[in-house]
């Protein structure tokens, strides 16, 4: 099952018949209001799992100049590709997130951990703190309801996410989510990672 879930033909087929409950359409809320008060906007950003990515189309338009998104899935890359025909053809990366080699200021999460397997979130802990330079961030938002194995999406708690990132993280923020989207309230996390020097 996790091989299945984590795989092209499995994310292919949710774009190419719509199955995609989770893409509400546009940038939410919190993402929205923390972009909106960085400053460096030539910081290296990454946004795995992005789909259509209204976050990336966001930032490029506010005039961040350092934006990645990936995903295993080609449809949506296409899709955004065309919707945002000026953002860099060198940042739109079809490969499996797991396979990137790269170093970023900060990583944008959201809706990808929720759609791994559980399985693969101590894997997704470690890529993330590869992937992320010294005092680098990880920032977004987690859905918090029951557990279920019925996924994606997949869900969990604070207590949880918390044990899972404090191996490599500092905590800055994990706390519920002032200003979730109208669906989405009483649901969302929101938490701001810095990775730990290394030594």
């Amino acid at each position: 099952m996790v091989n299945e879930l984590h795989s092209e033909p499995f994310w292919s087929e949710k774009w190419k018949t719509g199955t995609t409950p989770w893409d509400i359409g546009y940038i939410s809320t919190p993402l929205k209001e923390y972009f909106d008060q960085l400053n460096n906007k030539s910081q290296k950003i990454l946004i795995p799992g992005a789909g259509n990515s209204y976050e990336a189309e966001y930032l490029h338009k506010n005039h961040f100049t350092n934006v990645y998104i990936v995903d295993i899935a080609e449809a949506p890359l296409i899709a955004f590709k065309k919707r945002i025909p000026d953002f860099p053809e060198d940042h739109i990366l079809h490969i499996d997130f797991f396979d990137l080699e790269m170093q970023f200021d900060l990583i944008i999460e959201q809706t990808f951990f929720c759609s791994l397997h559980p399985s693969l979130r101590e894997m997704y802990v470690l890529k993330i703190f590869n992937l992320l330079k010294d005092n680098g961030k990880l920032i977004g938002l987690l859905f918090k309801f029951p557990f279920s194995t019925n996924g994606p999406p997949f869900g969990g708690n604070k207590e949880k996410y918390l044990s899972l990132f404090r191996t490599q993280f500092n905590i800055l923020i994990m706390e519920d989510s002032y200003n979730s989207i109208k669906p989405r309230i009483g649901t969302e996390l929101f938490f701001k990672l810095e990775k730990t020097l290394s030594t």
